[in-house]
């Protein structure tokens, strides 16, 4: 199922890896052209853009955008009471992840009566995307919300897609998050016209929409167009791509607990990227075998063989771990499983990965629902540079200077040399004029 490359002996260079397992590739800049009309018709018409782009692309349009509390409620009420459980403990789990990442304020004297304090000070009103169609995701909901509740955001505006199958609403269990984390400015709106909305906001002559500060949320080739046509006004998140899972394995593992874990990234997408990394051809054999026995027993049994079968994924053979943590390194996936005897010590020099799952019981799907960490990870190989949704997309580093006049003039003399090397007397003059 998996095709099999011999990287024993070699070093491939992350553009090497790239060419040898394409990841799924999208124009933005396409995509751009499309969403940019959109978008200005949504900033100069509001309301009735919105209606219209609506009706073409999600084939229905709520009467009212904001969605009801009591729908909110309602759908609450009437969830099944096992995801209720299930949304409740992620939920807990991610409050008690994200407080962890919460930075602390740091006072620094330079000077004796000289402090510059570090703060980090949350925007004011964010913006989240939640996907609808075919695919829900509640879990989704929990990830955006929970960061920006936790960063102390004060306003949370959320949008989905209207369903058609539920009256122009959203979906039922979205409404039930958005109710059981509090969230409830909900907006039954998709799509380019919904970034524009939070990006720009509306104010045309009914209940006005703010502006958010920042954006975050996954979505399809439109939205993260969209997205970065928003940057301009407001914050974003990462531009999100197709999942990808890879995984460094030695003679120790457990075959089918590496099987199950590649067959669950596979079943998101056709274009989804599995790829196992080992040292030990009869591990390869044996996750390629049980890789035939679970995707033939799956529901989406061909969304995960197409995307198996797909140039995207395979077997990378190596000469030992130490090659195989070079080669994650330089695939830089989005999820690194580490199913070795020395996994601990194997995770601690791995640089390169959106989240790092340690152990043969730490599989990515508890990452992608109840961990406690953040599933919004960076793909396509930006783990290189970027990082997962976290608190700090939702906080701004601000310092403030404090001196006193004795602070102040013992630097003066300094500050005045260099501003006359740049040839700007008048920073000079200001810290002399209090001498």
């Amino acid at each position: 199922m998996l095709s099999v490359t011999d990287l024993r002996d070699l070093s491939p260079s992350p553009a090497e890896l790239n060419a040898l397992l394409p990841r799924a590739r999208v124009d933005l800049d396409a995509a751009i052209d499309v969403v940019t009309p959109i978008m200005e018709d949504v900033r100069s018409r509001g309301r009735e853009a919105i209606a219209e782009w609506s009706r073409r692309f999600d084939g229905s349009a709520p009467e009212e955008l904001r969605v009801s509390p009591d729908y909110l409620n309602r759908c609450l009420d009437e969830l099944d009471p096992a995801v209720r459980t299930g949304l409740e403990i992620a939920i807990a789990h991610n409050r008690a992840g994200h407080r962890a990442q919460m930075p602390r304020e740091v006072a620094t004297e330079i000077v004796p009566g000289g402090i510059v304090r570090q703060r980090w000070i949350p925007v004011r009103r964010v913006g989240l995307y939640v996907p609808g169609g075919l695919a829900v995701y509640p879990s989704s909901v929990v990830m955006n919300v929970v960061a920006a509740q936790v960063a102390g955001v004060a306003e949370t505006a959320l949008v989905t897609p209207p369903q058609r199958h539920f009256d122009g609403n959203i979906h039922p269990t979205i409404a039930a998050a958005c109710a059981l984390l509090g969230v409830d400015e909900v907006y039954a709106v998709g799509g380019a016209q919904a970034i524009a909305m939070l990006a720009w906001g509306i104010d045309d002559g009914e209940a006005p929409i703010a502006p958010v500060d920042v954006i975050t949320g996954p979505g399809n080739i439109y939205v993260a167009a969209a997205k970065r046509v928003a940057r301009s006004v407001c914050g974003i998140d990462a531009e999100a791509g197709t999942t990808e899972i890879a995984i460094i394995a030695d003679d120790s593992a457990h075959a089918r607990f590496v099987a199950a874990d590649l067959a669950s990234q596979a079943e998101h997408d056709p274009a989804a990227a599995s790829v196992l990394i080992t040292d030990s051809e009869e591990l390869a054999r044996e996750v390629d075998t049980e890789l035939e026995a679970i995707v033939a027993a799956t529901r989406h049994s061909d969304r995960c063989r197409t995307a198996l079968g797909g140039p995207q994924s395979g077997i990378l053979l190596v000469s030992d771990i130490d090659q195989a943590i070079d080669v994650a390194n330089a695939y830089a996936a989005e999820h690194l499983e580490i199913h070795t005897a020395n996994a601990e010590a194997d995770a601690a020099r791995i640089h390169n990965a959106g989240a790092i799952f340690v152990g043969p019981y730490s599989p990515v799907p508890l990452g992608d629902y109840v961990a406690g960490s953040n599933h919004v990870l960076p793909t396509s190989g930006t783990a290189r540079y970027a990082a997962g949704l976290n608190v700090m997309a939702f906080i701004k580093p601000v310092q403030q200077i404090h001196y006193t006049a004795e602070a102040l003039a013992e630097l003066t003399p300094h500050l005045g040399a260099l501003a006359e090397s740049e040839d700007l007397p008048a920073h000079g003059e200001a810290a002399r004029a209090r001498a």
